[in-house]
């Protein structure tokens, strides 16, 4: 995670807690960051609402049993955070849009629902962002990706970027890159788990107990990771260090490389691209 410190935010009300926005709630509530005049979140559930009201700062609204929620948490709000299922966001908008205060920033965490859609149904003085972080946004290690609305200004995009660097690193890219985005970063922890999940199971059939592999292969994995970050060397160039020649790491190398790891993956994320065009003509 970016440097919080002495981060602060206006009035935010989020609309909807599910696992993303829990996520989100986190880095927000976080030492370091304040929200001026607080949060307000909305969900569904009333226990759920009662669970979130635990938190300091938040105020939370049941829609179950308030009809107004939504409306009463956007009410003066100055970002006001979508992370509805995408299927439920037309009507969200319709229900809020006169509630909204001119000029604030409605920021979009549904996946495959376009800027026009949302800039077609809030009035002209709301301005958009829509935004694609990714699950480590759980552990602070997130890597999100914003795309500003035909209406938005370079302070808005700031505040956006300021909003979800207190849960990880943020990338500007046009809406028009936010769906290859998501093949890379937004499904990417995935792909990491499917190679823990395959290596794991070799460590097992070498004879090594579940619990020995998860440390072999989970302690592998973050260390090589932190260790590029750390590095600021090119992978190919910390692999081959690790790859002595005639060496054990080289024969590996020699075999998987025959799966053509590349092309695979241009194949994969190709394909992940393609489901979330689908998705967002639907």
């Amino acid at each position: 995670m970016s440097d919080t410190k002495n981060v602060t935010l206006p009035t935010i009300a989020m609309l909807g807690a599910g696992s993303m926005g829990r996520a989100i709630l986190s880095g927000l509530t976080a030492p370091g960051v304040t929200v001026s005049g607080g949060i307000r979140v909305t969900n569904r559930s009333k226990a759920r609402a009662a669970e979130l009201a635990g938190i300091p700062g938040v105020t939370a609204y049941a829609t179950e049993h308030d009809g107004d929620a939504n409306r009463l948490a956007v009410d003066g709000a100055e970002l006001v955070i979508v992370a509805v299922k995408p299927g439920m966001v037309p009507d969200l908008l319709r229900e809020i849009a006169d509630s909204l205060t001119p000029g604030a920033i409605v920021v979009s965490v549904a996946a495959g629902v376009t800027i026009t859609t949302f800039e077609s149904l809030l009035p002209p003085s709301v301005v958009v962002v829509r935004s694609m972080p990714n699950t480590p946004a759980v552990v602070g290690k997130a890597v999100t990706g914003i795309s500003p609305g035909n209406r938005s200004e370079p302070d808005d995009l700031a505040l956006v970027r300021a909003l979800f660097e207190t849960v990880g690193e943020v990338v500007e890219v046009p809406e028009s890159q936010l769906d290859a985005l998501s093949t890379i970063s937004g499904s990417g922890p995935a792909y990491v788990f499917l190679l823990v999940e395959a290596l794991t199971a070799a460590a097992i059939e070498k004879g090594f107990t579940p619990e020995q592999a998860r440390t072999l292969v989970n302690g592998t994995f973050l260390g090589a990771s932190e260790l590029l970050v750390a590095s600021g060397e090119d992978p190919a160039e910390l692999r081959r260090r690790v790859t002595s020649p005639n060496g054990t790491t080289e024969r590996a190398i020699a075999v998987l490389s025959e799966a053509d790891l590349p092309s695979l993956f241009t194949r994969a994320t190709t394909a992940a691209l393609t489901r979330a065009q689908e998705l967002a003509a639907q």
